[in-house]
């Protein structure tokens, strides 16, 4: 359960979110695309073409810098095409509880991607193309991932909420922790639904890790494959302690040296390959703490096919020119107040070591005090930042926000692998011969 960023700061800044890699195997020429009236599976009615399995299984196998042949397709199809039984039955579930997934919302998704992967806006659709992946396969994947969050927020209700006794008893818990070791992972879940699917599982997550320990990127692979909720921020399990990871992950984990990759572990429901980045001693290590001001100007209309137009370009210019000679934290803050405080001025104290991705926490480390940003152009609107002040402090509590976060995300979590194991048993699933043809 990631100490996350405050969300306000989150949303205008980007979070983890899916990556996709720059970099990958080029098309093997002489693959056919299968004939979009195959099918590869029936999901209460609804037919899964023997063309989405191949598309999602080409996307996963550039992801993963493998070389898309057939022979390679044809490893991925199985487990892709329980991916695809599984997406479906959720997207059935969003469109019977009529949840929407706002364009806008994909379109973030999206900016997230290729600002995590250092890509100008506009780059990634070129970069899938010249892979020969439609665009529509990761859209259809991000719009279907985001309706399923929506679905279980929804179902859980005001009960999502962490009553003061749940922000109690888990700054207990917390308290109880500081002095023992926390653990940064990483995490790919590969589903086992019936005991028949074992071994092609366990094989299927072996082949992953060859991959993975050839060079392909742990967060790259998991966005496009785990089937943990956590396969939206790229894997990454944030910082745990061994109680709060299944006993035989826990035990791996303690022999781990930081940056190993786990053989398949098996645990309930499954296998989980897992990836040591860090570990530290709670509470023995200072960390850096910033204080920090920003001011969020929306656009009229968020940028949409990576092209910033001319009233986009006129809210980017107009904000450049207003923060340059800001020279104080509560300047930003009355600028701030004029675009209506769209998003805080002030996000909260930021532990710098929490704050992803990479390429902002390096702004952030070196951003003199009292110096402002150059303008950080998002999906929806753009941003400069000022650092007011650093300090390093014990590690101590995280804030608030990011405790009741991590309960309402163990919650989620939760949910999803019931309300997802319902649907499984309630459905009418076929699965034909012709899956297993790339």
């Amino acid at each position: 359960m990631k100490f996350l960023f405050r969300a306000a700061l989150l949303g205008s800044l980007g979070s983890a979110g899916l990556a996709l890699a720059q970099t990958a195997a080029p098309a093997a020429p002489g693959i056919t695309t299968p004939d979009a009236s195959g099918i590869g599976a029936v999901v209460n009615g609804q037919v899964i073409t023997t063309q989405d399995v191949a598309a999602r299984a080409r996307l996963l196998a550039v992801t993963m810098g493998m070389n898309p042949t057939p022979g390679a397709i044809a490893r991925l199809t199985p487990q892709v095409t329980k991916q695809l039984i599984d997406q479906t039955l959720e997207q059935q579930e969003i469109n019977k509880l009529g949840v929407t997934v706002p364009d806008a919302d994909v379109a973030t998704a999206i900016g997230h991607i290729e600002q995590n992967n250092n890509m100008p806006a506009g780059a990634l659709r070129q970069h899938l193309a010249a892979l020969g992946v439609p665009f529509s396969t990761l859209l259809m994947q991000i719009r279907t991932e985001l309706g399923w969050q929506a679905v279980l927020h929804k179902v859980l209700g005001p009960g999502l909420a962490p009553t003061p006794g749940d922000m109690t008893a888990q700054k207990a818990a917390l308290t109880a922790q500081l002095g023992s070791t926390q653990y940064h992972l990483a995490e790919i879940f590969v589903p086992v639904t019936d005991p028949v699917d074992d071994a092609p599982a366990k094989a299927f997550a072996n082949t992953v890790i060859t991959q993975l320990r050839a060079g392909a990127p742990f967060p790259i692979v998991a966005a496009q494959f785990s089937q943990a909720q956590t396969a939206l921020s790229g894997g990454d399990l944030g910082y745990v302690q061994v109680n709060q990871m299944d006993p035989s992950v826990a035990n791996t984990v303690r022999n781990m040296p930081v940056g190993a990759i786990s053989d398949p572990i098996r645990v309930p429901g499954g296998y989980d390959i897992v990836q040591l980045l860090d570990k530290h001693d709670i509470g023995n290590e200072p960390q850096t703490v910033l204080s920090i001001r920003q001011v969020f100007a929306p656009y009229p209309s968020a940028i949409t096919n990576g092209s910033v137009g001319p009233a986009q370009a006129a809210v980017i210019n107009k904000l450049a020119a207003q923060s340059k000679n800001l020279t104080s934290c509560d300047a930003v803050s009355a600028l701030n107040a004029q675009y209506g405080n769209a998003h805080p001025a002030d996000p909260g104290p930021v532990a710098l070591a929490t704050v992803t991705p990479a390429s902002f926490q390096a702004l952030l480390g070196s951003l003199p005090l009292d110096h402002i940003s150059e303008p950080l152009v998002q999906q929806d609107g753009v941003s400069v930042i000022m650092v007011c002040s650093r300090a390093q402090q014990a590690a101590a509590l995280p804030p608030d926000s990011d405790i009741a976060n991590m309960i309402i995300n163990r919650r989620v979590e939760l949910e999803s692998e019931q309300l997802l194991d319902i649907l499984r048993h309630r459905a009418v699933i076929t699965e034909s011969n012709q899956a297993n043809v790339p």
